[in-house]
């Protein structure tokens, strides 16, 4: 299986959830081997350098992966145009935007798969790298966590904790083997989601400023506050799901292997990213020059989109 790339470059507009910015958003096509790559074009010198993304650079885990360079360039909330990214498995992006987030757009993935759409998928020159799970490793944070295990393809399993009542609704754990089953229509529309008791507390923190019910869920005393409710009767623990997959993506490649966990989050995710990395014996990376070799889960034309 060859790399991809984007058939042409793209552009989007909208709003910062945390910072409130508006953000103007290119999509660019990147060469073989390069990777998934920011910029940021409204920082000039060494700051405005492109900036390969790793997971050693997303150093703000508060409520989004952001990546914090040793200059001090941010770029946030990343984990939703990742997440879009993994699903259509494109490997080598350059992606610049004028502000120091991403913008949330509707909260979701959907708009970027749109966008990904729009610009057309190239195959390239050369191999795609896999990163096959050869091992559990698992990362514990108090009540908290996640852990990989080999499997021979692509699976992800959470299970979400609130204590509240919307959540037991709709269920809180949700399975998907995209041997079987559609990213586009099963996590994609899902958005973020907040409690409007911690609005102030965020705001106050810098975070949640562009935040309203036209990009989250936003949940009351005793339900959503959204006119036309939720896009999944379980949105909360899908989206999770979509985070989840877009942070898994940081590394660079697709995994295979079962990801699981227990009310995971952007930090202890990118944890067990690390912790697999850390050493060499919990992985080997894989390429498939036949097709028919490959995993069910990245068979279809679109790998987990298809």
């Amino acid at each position: 299986m060859k790399q991809r790339t984007l058939a042409k470059k793209l552009t989007a507009t909208g709003v910062g959830l945390h910072s409130g910015v508006r953000v103007l958003l290119t999509l660019n096509p990147a060469e073989a081997g390069r990777g998934i790559s920011f910029r940021r074009t409204d920082l000039s010198g060494k700051q405005g350098e492109v900036i390969p993304l790793t997971p050693y650079l997303i150093n703000d885990t508060r409520l989004s992966s952001t990546v914090v360079t040793e200059d001090g360039v941010r770029v946030g909330t990343i984990e939703h145009i990742m997440s879009a990214l993994a699903a259509y498995g494109v490997d080598n992006a350059l992606i610049e935007l004028n502000a120091p987030e991403i913008p949330i757009m509707d909260g979701s993935s959907l708009p970027f798969i749109y966008l990904l759409q729009d610009a057309g998928i190239v195959e390239q020159d050369k191999e795609k790298r896999f990163l096959r799970i050869l091992k559990t490793v698992e990362v514990k944070d108090g009540d908290k966590w996640v852990r990989f295990t080999p499997y021979d393809g692509f699976k992800v399993r959470l299970t979400i904790d609130f204590d509240h009542p919307v959540f037991n609704r709709g269920g809180t754990t949700f399975e998907i083997d995209f041997a079987g089953q559609n990213y586009v229509e099963e996590i994609a529309r899902a958005r973020t989601f907040g409690f409007m008791q911690e609005v102030e507390m965020m705001r106050s923190h810098g975070l949640g400023l562009g935040g309203n019910l036209s990009n989250a869920v936003v949940i009351a005393d005793n339900d959503v506050l959204n006119p036309d409710g939720l896009r999944y009767p379980d949105e909360f623990v899908r989206h999770k799901i979509l985070d989840a997959i877009g942070d898994l993506y940081i590394v660079g490649h697709p995994i295979i292997g079962s990801f699981e966990g227990f009310k995971s989050g952007h930090a202890i995710n990118n944890a067990l990213l690390r912790k697999v990395l850390a050493d060499d014996t919990n992985y080997e990376w894989a390429e498939f020059p036949d097709n028919q070799d490959l995993p069910a889960a990245f068979s279809g034309v679109d790998t987990l989109a298809a």
